[in-house]
């Protein structure tokens, strides 16, 4: 097993990564053709969760909007294999942050932030470029993969521009660790909560949705700013991400009103672009209780 790691890294994947961007997006159109017509990734899961976002659409909406989801899906793959490889200057020239600057009024304040977004996108060079593009420490929530090889080569890469990588369990204590700091935590809040009964349940998508709440906790506790990190892509392999205010007074907010305040975002981004979210989770898995 730890030869073909080494094997498939060294000899397919690394390689791959320094090819041009024009190059992985054309191989990312032939991986299109095989995992969405010759052998079909999650198409089933696809097409219900698009079904049940938007019952108003006609079936030829659905796959339309399916097709485009899968083109983009094989982008973000390839895109992820460039990462392995891409340097700062190329990824500044890919992946810009419009309003820099509000991150920097947050900071003279001295005034730590919590960033949150949903898996829109290209979210993993939001990961790397966030380093890049604030004066904060970069932070980031991390779930370690099973494959030990590849979650060493992938916590080197992210954490590669000086990303703190935070595994889940070990959140409470970072914040603790990190108190002294200026920190921008990232999460990403649209996951299905292992144990639903612990999340807020929303109406998401035209669907009963449990919501992490980890966003509202940790803001509340620690008094961090809350902004929601709105990622575009102008065109193909392109990406600016906007920061839109959520809270920057979260101790004085009602409970549950700044986890509704940010999944309303996601949600009103994902209406207006559905290809760019993530369709294949299965996001809707857990389903509430009758008296939830």
């Amino acid at each position: 097993m730890i030869l073909l790691n080494y094997l498939l890294y060294y000899g397919i994947i690394l390689p791959l990564s320094y090819m041009p961007m024009f190059v992985l997006h054309g191989v990312a159109d032939v991986l299109f053709v095989f995992i969405y017509y010759v052998f079909p990734y999650r198409k089933k899961v696809v097409l219900t969760n698009l079904r049940n976002a938007f019952p108003e659409k006609s079936e030829k909406e659905i796959h339309q909007i399916a097709r485009k989801f899968y083109r983009h899906f094989c982008s973000i793959m390839v895109e992820s294999i460039k990462a392995f490889s891409i340097s700062n200057k190329t990824l500044l020239r890919y992946f810009k942050i419009t309003n820099a600057e509000l991150l920097d009024k947050y900071y003279a304040q001295n005034k730590s932030v919590i960033l949150v977004t949903g898996h829109y996108g290209n979210w993993e060079w939001a990961a790397l470029s966030l380093a890049l593009q604030s004066k904060y420490q970069a932070s980031g929530i991390y779930q370690p993969i099973r494959n030990k090889f590849f979650d060493r080569i992938m916590q080197q890469t992210r954490s590669k521009n000086g990303l703190i990588l935070i595994p889940p369990k070990e959140t409470a204590d970072y914040f603790i660790k990190l108190k002294d700091r200026l920190v921008a935590y990232g999460f990403i809040a649209d996951q299905s909560p292992s144990n639903p009964d612990k999340g807020q349940w929303l109406t998401f998508l035209n669907q009963p949705t449990s919501v992490l709440t980890g966003t509202e906790r940790y803001a509340k506790l620690h008094d961090c700013v809350v902004l929601f990190g709105k990622i575009d892509m102008p065109k193909r392999g392109h990406y600016t991400l906007t920061y839109i205010p959520v809270s920057d007074n979260p101790q004085a907010t009602q409970d549950g009103e700044i986890t509704i305040a940010h999944t309303q975002i996601l949600e009103s981004i994902i209406k207006k672009r559905p290809e760019l979210w993530l369709w294949t989770h299965r996001r809707w898995k857990h389903k509430p209780k009758h008296n939830a």
